[in-house]
Protein backbone atom coordinates (compact mmCIF):
# COMPACT_ATOMS: atom_id res chain seq x y z
CA UNK A 1 0.00 0.00 0.00
CA UNK A 2 1.12 3.28 -1.35
CA UNK A 3 2.15 6.02 1.95
CA UNK A 4 -0.27 8.92 1.70
CA UNK A 5 1.86 12.01 0.42
CA UNK A 6 2.05 14.84 2.79
CA UNK A 7 1.16 18.09 1.86
CA UNK A 8 1.88 21.49 3.18
CA UNK A 9 -0.28 24.41 3.07
CA UNK A 10 1.28 27.91 3.74
CA UNK A 11 -1.54 30.88 4.01
CA UNK A 12 -1.84 33.75 6.36
CA UNK A 13 -5.64 33.34 6.16
CA UNK A 14 -6.90 30.64 8.98
CA UNK A 15 -9.88 29.66 6.97
CA UNK A 16 -8.12 28.66 3.95
CA UNK A 17 -5.90 26.38 5.70
CA UNK A 18 -8.67 25.03 7.58
CA UNK A 19 -10.61 24.94 4.10
CA UNK A 20 -7.80 22.98 2.22
CA UNK A 21 -7.34 20.38 5.06
CA UNK A 22 -11.01 19.63 5.52
CA UNK A 23 -10.52 18.78 1.66
CA UNK A 24 -7.58 17.24 0.92
CA UNK A 25 -7.36 15.24 4.71
CA UNK A 26 -8.80 12.10 3.72
CA UNK A 27 -6.35 11.51 1.00
CA UNK A 28 -3.18 12.89 2.42
CA UNK A 29 -0.86 14.25 5.34
CA UNK A 30 -1.71 17.54 5.64
CA UNK A 31 0.73 20.36 7.45
CA UNK A 32 -0.77 24.13 7.97
CA UNK A 33 1.87 27.16 8.27
CA UNK A 34 0.80 30.43 8.68
CA UNK A 35 3.85 32.28 7.64
CA UNK A 36 7.31 31.40 6.33
CA UNK A 37 9.61 31.16 9.65
CA UNK A 38 6.96 28.52 10.31
CA UNK A 39 6.86 26.64 6.40
CA UNK A 40 10.45 26.83 7.00
CA UNK A 41 10.41 24.37 10.54
CA UNK A 42 8.06 21.82 9.15
CA UNK A 43 9.87 21.75 5.77
CA UNK A 44 13.06 20.87 7.45
CA UNK A 45 11.44 18.32 9.80
CA UNK A 46 9.33 16.50 7.43
CA UNK A 47 9.50 14.46 4.21
CA UNK A 48 7.23 17.06 2.02
CA UNK A 49 5.98 15.70 -1.19
CA UNK A 50 3.73 19.21 -2.24
CA UNK A 51 3.87 22.63 -0.89
CA UNK A 52 0.57 24.89 -1.47
CA UNK A 53 1.99 28.66 -0.88
CA UNK A 54 0.70 31.83 -0.73
CA UNK A 55 2.45 34.40 -2.54
CA UNK A 56 1.85 37.26 0.59
CA UNK A 57 2.53 36.29 3.69
CA UNK A 58 3.38 38.22 6.50
CA UNK A 59 6.83 37.86 6.81
CA UNK A 60 8.34 36.71 3.64
CA UNK A 61 7.56 37.36 -0.25
CA UNK A 62 6.38 33.86 -1.25
CA UNK A 63 8.27 33.91 -4.39
CA UNK A 64 11.39 34.75 -2.27
CA UNK A 65 10.46 31.27 0.16
CA UNK A 66 9.57 29.45 -3.58
CA UNK A 67 13.11 30.20 -4.28
CA UNK A 68 14.37 28.66 -1.12
CA UNK A 69 11.87 25.74 -1.25
CA UNK A 70 13.41 24.44 -4.93
CA UNK A 71 17.01 24.94 -3.48
CA UNK A 72 16.39 22.89 -0.73
CA UNK A 73 14.29 20.07 -3.01
CA UNK A 74 14.66 20.40 -6.52
CA UNK A 75 11.57 17.62 -6.81
CA UNK A 76 9.38 19.04 -4.37
CA UNK A 77 5.96 20.49 -6.55
CA UNK A 78 4.99 23.88 -5.47
CA UNK A 79 1.55 25.16 -6.21
CA UNK A 80 1.32 29.29 -5.58
CA UNK A 81 -1.93 30.68 -4.53
CA UNK A 82 -2.71 34.53 -4.28
CA UNK A 83 -5.69 36.55 -4.55
CA UNK A 84 -3.96 38.96 -7.00
CA UNK A 85 -4.10 38.59 -10.57
CA UNK A 86 -0.45 39.63 -11.45
CA UNK A 87 1.06 38.25 -14.38
CA UNK A 88 4.77 39.21 -13.84
CA UNK A 89 3.85 37.66 -10.34
CA UNK A 90 2.91 34.52 -12.48
CA UNK A 91 5.80 34.16 -14.86
CA UNK A 92 8.35 34.59 -12.18
CA UNK A 93 6.72 31.62 -10.16
CA UNK A 94 6.77 29.41 -13.25
CA UNK A 95 10.44 30.39 -13.83
CA UNK A 96 11.45 29.99 -10.64
CA UNK A 97 9.81 26.09 -10.68
CA UNK A 98 6.60 26.65 -9.49
CA UNK A 99 4.14 23.45 -10.71
CA UNK A 100 1.31 25.78 -11.33
CA UNK A 101 -0.11 29.27 -10.27
CA UNK A 102 -3.82 29.71 -9.21
CA UNK A 103 -5.69 32.49 -8.33
CA UNK A 104 -8.15 32.89 -5.10
CA UNK A 105 -11.25 32.34 -5.45
CA UNK A 106 -11.13 28.97 -6.88
CA UNK A 107 -13.18 25.43 -7.56
CA UNK A 108 -11.90 23.12 -5.32
CA UNK A 109 -12.03 20.36 -7.27
CA UNK A 110 -9.67 22.28 -9.70
CA UNK A 111 -7.41 22.56 -7.26
CA UNK A 112 -7.27 18.74 -6.09
CA UNK A 113 -7.06 18.02 -10.37
CA UNK A 114 -4.00 20.26 -10.13
CA UNK A 115 -2.59 18.40 -7.05
CA UNK A 116 -3.17 15.54 -8.46
CA UNK A 117 -1.16 15.97 -11.61
CA UNK A 118 1.82 17.70 -9.71
CA UNK A 119 2.13 14.83 -6.82
CA UNK A 120 1.77 12.08 -10.11
CA UNK A 121 5.32 14.30 -11.73
CA UNK A 122 6.63 14.31 -8.70
CA UNK A 123 6.36 10.35 -8.44
CA UNK A 124 7.81 9.46 -11.99
CA UNK A 125 10.52 12.14 -11.42
CA UNK A 126 11.52 9.76 -8.54
CA UNK A 127 11.01 6.60 -10.61
CA UNK A 128 13.46 8.65 -13.15
CA UNK A 129 15.93 8.75 -10.17
CA UNK A 130 16.00 5.65 -9.10
CA UNK A 131 16.67 4.53 -12.64
CA UNK A 132 19.66 6.68 -12.70
CA UNK A 133 20.91 5.72 -9.47
CA UNK A 134 20.50 1.96 -10.72
CA UNK A 135 22.22 2.48 -13.72
CA UNK A 136 25.19 3.82 -12.05
CA UNK A 137 25.05 1.60 -8.94
CA UNK A 138 28.07 -0.06 -7.98
CA UNK A 139 27.77 -3.82 -8.06
CA UNK A 140 29.42 -6.06 -5.99
CA UNK A 141 31.84 -8.04 -8.56
CA UNK A 142 32.80 -4.50 -10.48
CA UNK A 143 33.76 -6.55 -13.46
CA UNK A 144 34.18 -9.76 -14.24
CA UNK A 145 37.14 -11.63 -13.30
CA UNK A 146 38.80 -14.69 -14.59
CA UNK A 147 41.20 -16.57 -17.13
CA UNK A 148 40.14 -20.19 -16.80
CA UNK A 149 39.60 -21.57 -20.29
CA UNK A 150 35.55 -21.92 -19.00
CA UNK A 151 35.33 -18.09 -18.11
CA UNK A 152 37.14 -18.02 -21.40
CA UNK A 153 34.15 -19.17 -23.22
CA UNK A 154 31.60 -16.90 -20.97
CA UNK A 155 33.45 -13.69 -21.99
CA UNK A 156 33.26 -15.00 -25.99
CA UNK A 157 29.32 -16.00 -25.67
CA UNK A 158 28.35 -12.74 -24.03
CA UNK A 159 30.79 -10.96 -26.95
CA UNK A 160 28.83 -12.99 -29.35
CA UNK A 161 25.33 -12.70 -28.23
CA UNK A 162 25.29 -9.16 -26.74
CA UNK A 163 24.51 -7.20 -30.48
CA UNK A 164 21.60 -9.82 -30.90
CA UNK A 165 18.28 -8.67 -29.29
CA UNK A 166 17.20 -12.56 -28.08
CA UNK A 167 16.15 -13.51 -24.50
CA UNK A 168 19.22 -14.79 -22.23
CA UNK A 169 18.77 -17.55 -19.82
CA UNK A 170 21.40 -17.14 -17.03
CA UNK A 171 21.76 -20.09 -15.05
CA UNK A 172 24.51 -21.03 -12.28
CA UNK A 173 24.54 -21.11 -8.48
CA UNK A 174 24.18 -18.73 -5.99
CA UNK A 175 27.29 -16.20 -6.01
CA UNK A 176 28.57 -16.99 -9.49
CA UNK A 177 28.03 -13.57 -10.83
CA UNK A 178 24.79 -13.83 -12.73
CA UNK A 179 23.43 -10.57 -13.03
CA UNK A 180 27.09 -9.53 -13.47
CA UNK A 181 26.83 -11.32 -16.97
CA UNK A 182 23.37 -9.69 -17.50
CA UNK A 183 25.36 -6.49 -17.21
CA UNK A 184 27.63 -6.96 -19.45
CA UNK A 185 25.48 -7.97 -22.35
CA UNK A 186 23.36 -4.89 -21.70
CA UNK A 187 26.38 -3.02 -21.99
CA UNK A 188 28.12 -4.52 -25.22
CA UNK A 189 24.02 -4.18 -26.89
CA UNK A 190 22.92 -1.40 -28.84
CA UNK A 191 20.74 -0.48 -25.67
CA UNK A 192 23.14 0.05 -23.71
CA UNK A 193 22.52 3.84 -23.37
CA UNK A 194 19.00 2.92 -22.68
CA UNK A 195 18.13 1.07 -18.88
CA UNK A 196 19.22 -1.72 -17.32
CA UNK A 197 16.29 -2.55 -15.16
CA UNK A 198 16.92 -5.18 -12.44
CA UNK A 199 13.67 -7.18 -11.19
CA UNK A 200 14.02 -9.24 -8.10
CA UNK A 201 11.79 -11.61 -8.48
CA UNK A 202 12.26 -13.21 -5.32
CA UNK A 203 12.47 -10.64 -3.14
CA UNK A 204 8.89 -9.19 -3.84
CA UNK A 205 6.46 -10.51 -1.99
CA UNK A 206 3.65 -12.94 -4.34
CA UNK A 207 1.25 -10.05 -3.90
CA UNK A 208 2.68 -7.21 -5.01
CA UNK A 209 4.95 -9.13 -8.54
CA UNK A 210 2.18 -7.51 -10.84
CA UNK A 211 1.96 -4.24 -9.78
CA UNK A 212 5.65 -4.11 -9.53
CA UNK A 213 5.95 -5.12 -13.32
CA UNK A 214 3.02 -3.64 -14.83
CA UNK A 215 2.52 -0.60 -12.88
CA UNK A 216 -0.81 0.12 -11.50
CA UNK A 217 -3.47 3.02 -12.02
CA UNK A 218 -4.78 5.51 -9.44
CA UNK A 219 -7.64 3.70 -7.33
CA UNK A 220 -6.95 0.34 -8.91
CA UNK A 221 -7.08 -1.07 -5.77
CA UNK A 222 -7.00 -0.40 -1.98
CA UNK A 223 -4.28 2.10 -1.26
CA UNK A 224 -3.11 3.25 -4.83
CA UNK A 225 -3.39 6.94 -4.57
CA UNK A 226 -1.66 7.83 -7.60
CA UNK A 227 -0.68 6.59 -11.28
CA UNK A 228 2.90 4.35 -10.62
CA UNK A 229 4.88 2.74 -13.58
CA UNK A 230 5.63 -0.71 -13.67
CA UNK A 231 10.09 -2.17 -13.78
CA UNK A 232 8.93 -3.33 -17.14
CA UNK A 233 7.52 0.45 -18.62
CA UNK A 234 10.56 2.07 -17.02
CA UNK A 235 12.83 -0.31 -18.62
CA UNK A 236 11.01 0.46 -22.56
CA UNK A 237 13.93 0.86 -25.02
CA UNK A 238 16.62 -1.30 -22.54
CA UNK A 239 16.72 -4.48 -20.56
CA UNK A 240 14.71 -5.98 -17.83
CA UNK A 241 17.02 -8.96 -16.01
CA UNK A 242 14.13 -10.90 -14.33
CA UNK A 243 16.66 -12.42 -11.26
CA UNK A 244 15.33 -15.63 -9.84
CA UNK A 245 12.69 -16.22 -11.87
CA UNK A 246 12.32 -19.35 -10.70
CA UNK A 247 10.35 -17.80 -7.94
CA UNK A 248 7.31 -16.87 -9.60
CA UNK A 249 4.14 -18.36 -9.29
CA UNK A 250 3.03 -20.39 -12.65
CA UNK A 251 0.21 -17.96 -12.74
CA UNK A 252 3.03 -14.86 -12.84
CA UNK A 253 4.88 -16.69 -15.66
CA UNK A 254 1.68 -17.29 -17.69
CA UNK A 255 1.34 -12.80 -17.75
CA UNK A 256 4.96 -12.43 -17.94
CA UNK A 257 4.87 -14.93 -20.82
CA UNK A 258 2.23 -13.50 -22.70
CA UNK A 259 4.01 -10.20 -22.27
CA UNK A 260 6.97 -11.81 -24.30
CA UNK A 261 4.67 -12.90 -26.64
CA UNK A 262 2.37 -9.94 -27.55
CA UNK A 263 5.55 -7.51 -26.27
CA UNK A 264 2.53 -5.62 -24.72
CA UNK A 265 0.83 -5.09 -21.40
CA UNK A 266 -1.96 -3.22 -19.40
CA UNK A 267 -1.25 -1.24 -16.22
CA UNK A 268 -3.61 -2.73 -13.62
CA UNK A 269 -6.86 -1.17 -13.18
CA UNK A 270 -6.89 0.38 -17.16
CA UNK A 271 -7.54 -1.19 -20.55
CA UNK A 272 -4.84 1.02 -22.43
CA UNK A 273 -2.28 -1.22 -24.19
CA UNK A 274 0.91 -0.24 -23.66
CA UNK A 275 3.52 -1.34 -26.33
CA UNK A 276 7.08 -2.75 -24.87
CA UNK A 277 10.45 -2.76 -26.27
CA UNK A 278 12.89 -4.35 -23.73
CA UNK A 279 15.04 -7.22 -24.09
CA UNK A 280 14.66 -9.68 -21.72
CA UNK A 281 17.24 -11.51 -19.39
CA UNK A 282 16.70 -14.35 -16.94
CA UNK A 283 18.25 -16.28 -14.34
CA UNK A 284 17.79 -19.10 -12.11
CA UNK A 285 20.18 -20.79 -9.27
CA UNK A 286 17.45 -24.03 -10.01
CA UNK A 287 17.52 -26.60 -12.54
CA UNK A 288 14.56 -25.20 -14.56
CA UNK A 289 14.38 -28.61 -16.34
CA UNK A 290 13.50 -30.56 -13.02
CA UNK A 291 10.94 -27.79 -12.15
CA UNK A 292 9.66 -28.40 -15.74
CA UNK A 293 8.89 -31.72 -14.76
CA UNK A 294 7.31 -31.11 -11.31
CA UNK A 295 4.80 -28.31 -12.60
CA UNK A 296 6.78 -25.78 -10.84
CA UNK A 297 7.93 -23.83 -14.09
CA UNK A 298 6.15 -23.35 -17.38
CA UNK A 299 8.18 -25.31 -20.08
CA UNK A 300 6.70 -22.62 -22.81
CA UNK A 301 8.33 -19.44 -21.13
CA UNK A 302 11.38 -22.19 -20.41
CA UNK A 303 11.49 -21.94 -24.58
CA UNK A 304 10.91 -18.54 -24.86
CA UNK A 305 13.70 -17.22 -22.27
CA UNK A 306 16.21 -19.87 -23.03
CA UNK A 307 16.46 -18.29 -27.06
CA UNK A 308 20.38 -17.92 -25.45
CA UNK A 309 21.13 -19.84 -23.17
CA UNK A 310 24.75 -19.25 -20.49
CA UNK A 311 25.57 -21.59 -17.70
CA UNK A 312 28.13 -20.56 -15.94
CA UNK A 313 30.83 -22.71 -13.93
CA UNK A 314 31.02 -22.57 -9.86
CA UNK A 315 33.82 -21.48 -8.87
CA UNK A 316 35.03 -24.77 -7.44
CA UNK A 317 35.62 -26.03 -11.32
CA UNK A 318 37.79 -22.74 -11.80
CA UNK A 319 40.28 -22.65 -8.58
CA UNK A 320 42.83 -21.19 -11.07
CA UNK A 321 40.97 -17.47 -10.77
CA UNK A 322 41.11 -17.75 -7.42
CA UNK A 323 44.20 -15.72 -6.82
CA UNK A 324 43.56 -13.30 -8.99
CA UNK A 325 40.18 -12.38 -7.64
CA UNK A 326 41.84 -12.50 -4.22
CA UNK A 327 44.05 -9.86 -5.84
CA UNK A 328 41.33 -8.07 -7.42
CA UNK A 329 38.70 -7.72 -3.74
CA UNK A 330 42.04 -6.88 -2.00
CA UNK A 331 42.56 -3.83 -4.22
CA UNK A 332 39.13 -2.52 -4.38
CA UNK A 333 38.75 -2.90 -0.46
CA UNK A 334 41.84 -0.80 -0.01
CA UNK A 335 40.70 1.58 -2.24
CA UNK A 336 37.51 1.92 -1.03
CA UNK A 337 38.69 1.83 2.84
CA UNK A 338 41.75 4.64 1.48
CA UNK A 339 43.84 2.04 3.87
CA UNK A 340 47.24 0.27 2.49
CA UNK A 341 47.01 -2.30 0.08
CA UNK A 342 47.17 -5.99 1.56
CA UNK A 343 48.32 -9.50 0.20
CA UNK A 344 47.39 -13.06 1.30
CA UNK A 345 50.31 -15.23 2.24
CA UNK A 346 51.58 -18.61 -0.16
CA UNK A 347 50.16 -20.66 2.74
CA UNK A 348 46.61 -18.75 3.15
CA UNK A 349 45.92 -18.53 -0.63
CA UNK A 350 46.88 -22.52 -1.35
CA UNK A 351 43.95 -23.47 1.94
CA UNK A 352 41.63 -21.02 -0.14
CA UNK A 353 42.59 -22.64 -3.34
CA UNK A 354 41.36 -25.87 -1.47
CA UNK A 355 38.16 -24.65 -0.37
CA UNK A 356 35.24 -25.61 -2.43
CA UNK A 357 33.27 -22.67 -2.24
CA UNK A 358 29.63 -23.00 -1.74
CA UNK A 359 28.86 -19.43 -2.15
CA UNK A 360 31.19 -18.96 -5.36
CA UNK A 361 32.68 -15.97 -6.22
CA UNK A 362 30.07 -14.18 -3.46
CA UNK A 363 31.66 -16.46 -0.37
CA UNK A 364 35.31 -15.53 -1.22
CA UNK A 365 34.38 -11.49 -1.74
CA UNK A 366 32.94 -11.76 1.73
CA UNK A 367 36.14 -13.36 3.00
CA UNK A 368 38.58 -11.12 1.76
CA UNK A 369 36.93 -8.39 3.28
CA UNK A 370 36.42 -9.76 6.10
CA UNK A 371 39.99 -10.48 6.43
CA UNK A 372 41.07 -7.15 4.85
CA UNK A 373 39.31 -5.40 7.46
CA UNK A 374 40.32 -7.55 10.77
CA UNK A 375 43.51 -8.43 9.95
CA UNK A 376 46.29 -5.53 11.36
CA UNK A 377 49.50 -7.04 8.94
CA UNK A 378 49.64 -5.93 5.62
CA UNK A 379 50.45 -10.05 4.88
CA UNK A 380 47.51 -11.32 5.83
CA UNK A 381 48.15 -14.77 7.05
CA UNK A 382 46.82 -18.78 7.58
CA UNK A 383 45.32 -17.97 11.21
CA UNK A 384 43.74 -14.84 9.83
CA UNK A 385 41.33 -16.89 8.19
CA UNK A 386 38.62 -18.75 10.24
CA UNK A 387 39.00 -22.52 10.45
CA UNK A 388 35.12 -22.18 9.85
CA UNK A 389 35.59 -20.36 6.45
CA UNK A 390 37.50 -23.43 5.04
CA UNK A 391 36.14 -26.74 4.98
CA UNK A 392 37.81 -30.23 5.38
CA UNK A 393 39.22 -31.09 1.63
CA UNK A 394 36.77 -33.77 0.46
CA UNK A 395 38.38 -37.12 0.13
CA UNK A 396 36.09 -39.38 -1.20
CA UNK A 397 37.33 -40.50 -5.00
CA UNK A 398 40.46 -39.69 -3.78
CA UNK A 399 43.78 -42.19 -4.05
CA UNK A 400 45.51 -43.03 -0.63
CA UNK A 401 48.05 -40.90 -1.55
CA UNK A 402 46.19 -37.92 -2.18
CA UNK A 403 43.68 -38.39 0.65
CA UNK A 404 46.65 -38.55 3.04
CA UNK A 405 48.22 -35.55 1.57
CA UNK A 406 45.08 -33.47 1.52
CA UNK A 407 44.34 -35.07 5.53
CA UNK A 408 47.99 -33.76 6.19
CA UNK A 409 47.59 -30.63 4.66
CA UNK A 410 44.26 -29.66 6.85
CA UNK A 411 46.09 -31.21 9.94
CA UNK A 412 48.82 -28.89 10.13
CA UNK A 413 46.86 -25.84 9.46
CA UNK A 414 44.38 -26.95 12.35
CA UNK A 415 48.37 -27.03 14.39
CA UNK A 416 49.22 -23.91 13.15
CA UNK A 417 45.82 -21.95 14.15
CA UNK A 418 45.54 -23.68 17.40
CA UNK A 419 49.04 -21.76 18.36
CA UNK A 420 48.34 -18.77 16.51
CA UNK A 421 50.51 -19.07 13.31
CA UNK A 422 53.80 -19.75 15.32
CA UNK A 423 55.38 -21.99 13.09
CA UNK A 424 58.52 -23.57 15.36
CA UNK A 425 55.97 -24.59 18.37
CA UNK A 426 53.69 -26.22 15.91
CA UNK A 427 56.63 -28.11 14.12
CA UNK A 428 57.63 -29.39 17.81
CA UNK A 429 53.74 -30.24 18.04
CA UNK A 430 53.88 -32.10 14.63
CA UNK A 431 57.16 -33.94 15.79
CA UNK A 432 59.03 -32.13 12.74
CA UNK A 433 61.52 -29.99 11.81
CA UNK A 434 60.74 -26.45 11.26
CA UNK A 435 62.42 -26.49 7.54
CA UNK A 436 60.43 -29.56 6.98
CA UNK A 437 57.25 -28.05 8.27
CA UNK A 438 58.12 -24.71 6.01
CA UNK A 439 58.81 -27.20 2.96
CA UNK A 440 55.15 -28.97 3.02
CA UNK A 441 53.45 -25.38 4.07
CA UNK A 442 55.36 -24.25 0.25
CA UNK A 443 56.92 -21.69 1.89
CA UNK A 444 59.89 -19.97 -0.14
CA UNK A 445 61.12 -17.12 2.52
CA UNK A 446 61.16 -18.01 6.93
CA UNK A 447 58.09 -16.04 8.47
CA UNK A 448 60.15 -13.88 11.61
CA UNK A 449 58.50 -15.56 14.28
CA UNK A 450 57.47 -12.96 17.82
Amino acid sequence: MDKPATILVVDDENGIRQSFKMVLKDRFNILLAENGKQAEELLTKNTVDLVLLDILLPDVNGLDLLEKFKALDPNLEIIMVTAVKEIQSAVRAIKLGAYEYIIKPFLVDDVVNIIDRALEKRNLMKQVTYLQNELERVHSFEEIIGKDEKMNRIFELIASIADSDGAVLIQGESGTGKELVARAIHRLSPRKDQPFVVIACAAIPPTLVESELFGYHKGAFTGALRTNLGKLEIANKGTVFLDDIDTLDVNMQAKLLRVIQEKEFERLGTTKVIKLDVRFVASSNKDLNQLIQTGAFREDLFYRLNVLPLQLPPLRERKKDIPLLLEHFLHLNAKRSGKPAKTFSKEAVQALMEYDWPGNVRELQNLVERCFTISRDPVIQLQDISILSVAKPKIRGMSLKDAVDAFEQQYIREVLDSVDGNRSQAALILGVHRNTLLSKLGASTPRKER
